[in-house]
């Protein structure tokens, strides 16, 4: 071995040759499976605009503006990646909830999308303290028929607040129009919509001059649309199990005031945690029920 110690120099040059040289016929054969192992995870592409595109079945005007709003939205949601991915594997489990009621309601079935830009199918609270999956504020909420109190908010319950929101789109359309407009006075609030409308003498969202938010809007439902519709399309492939599924959850009718949620959750075979995972919209650590009111209480059906 001693002997052939000066060769190893040689060797490591002709082997780093022969690694370039594979590197070289990779990249230059059309016989891509060594070159694969050298592909970049992701190609970054801009986002095909050559289709017609449309909210609520009404049909976007492409001009030099809409377009660039359109593709900015496409493009910016197509390369959002983990935000993105959560939203689609968030569908599979809510859509199907949200679904039933807006078609129950009268509601064009875009109007989940406009759900996954409020809040990405999430009970989140914004900085000015709207709620929920549809971002109600308390006064809104409330004059749609939502309880809010210290024990309970609606605005919480999924199936409660998307009849909430059924109800305030369908008084919109009657305001407004087209679902399109519905969705900019959603954004922007129906007052300040109706003031931009009369000021500027226009009757559609998309001549108006308004603010960025609210121009971006619409824009970034429809792109929401077109990427969890299509997710192949933007490069995301989920396999079954990856996506999140529905509750099997049966209903528990409550007609008296509960002292104690954790009892009554460990009396049900849960945690207290996950009572309220299924039943965000207990806020407090007891239920009041007054004559006359029942509530439902979800619970894994087991």
């Amino acid at each position: 071995m001693e002997k052939y110690k000066n060769l190893f120099p040689i060797f490591g040059f002709l082997s780093g040759i022969i690694f370039c040289l594979l590197i070289f016929v990779s990249f230059s054969s059309k016989d891509t499976s060594l070159g694969s192992f050298f592909e970049l995870p992701q190609q970054i592409k801009a986002v095909n605009l050559d289709k017609k595109f449309d909210f609520a079945g009404e049909v976007v005007p492409i001009n030099v503006d809409t377009k660039e709003r359109l593709d900015r939205e496409l493009s910016v949601n197509a390369y959002w990646q983990s935000t993105t991915l959560l939203n689609i594997k968030m569908s599979f489990k809510y859509f199907p909830i949200v679904e039933r009621i807006l078609k129950e309601q009268g509601v064009p079935d875009d109007f989940k999308y406009l759900a996954i830009a409020e809040s990405g199918l999430r009970n989140v609270t914004s900085s000015a303290s709207a709620k929920g999956f549809w971002q109600f504020m308390k006064p809104a909420a409330m004059e749609m028929g939502l309880e809010i109190s210290d024990e309970v908010d609606e605005r919480l319950h999924l199936e409660k607040s998307t009849m909430a929101a059924c109800s305030y789109v369908k008084q919109m359309y009657k305001r407004f129009g087209t679902w399109t407009n519905v969705a900019g006075a959603y954004n922007v609030g129906p007052t300040s919509f109706a003031r931009s409308l009369a000021e500027q003498k226009e009757t559609s969202y998309y001549d108006l001059n308004i603010n960025e938010e609210t121009s971006r809007y619409l824009f970034r439902i429809i792109a929401i649309k077109e990427i969890v519709k299509n997710p192949s399309d933007f490069g995301y492939y989920l396999e079954d199990e990856h996506k999140y599924q529905p509750q099997n959850l049966k209903d528990i009718k409550i007609t008296s005031s509960i002292p104690s949620l954790t009892d009554f959750a460990h009396e049900n075979g849960l945690t207290y945690r996950m009572l309220k995972f299924y039943n965000p919209w207990l806020i407090s650590s007891k239920l009041t029920v007054l004559p006359g009111k029942e509530y439902t209480i979800k619970v894994p059906n087991s």
